[in-house]
């Protein structure tokens, strides 16, 4: 999808895909990071009330870190 510019020129928009992520507990989960992740252009790694276990949120960074996020 292009932008008409004011000047008659056209430039590509760009959407943020983002998701909250992170958020599984133990042996409850709530959704795919890996697989978001493939999907999605910016992450919220989640923290405060509805934060994941320290190890699944190492996990989602992990995740995030081997497809160049930073």
């Amino acid at each position: 999808m292009a932008v008409q510019e004011a000047d008659g020129k056209q430039t590509a928009m760009r959407i943020d895909m983002n998701s909250d992520m992170g958020e599984s507990f133990g042996r409850w989960t709530l959704g795919d990071d890996e697989a978001l992740l493939d999907v999605v252009s910016s992450a919220n790694v989640a923290c405060g009330f509805h934060a994941g276990d320290p190890s699944v949120m190492l996990r989602t960074l992990s995740y995030a870190a081997s497809r160049g996020g930073g």
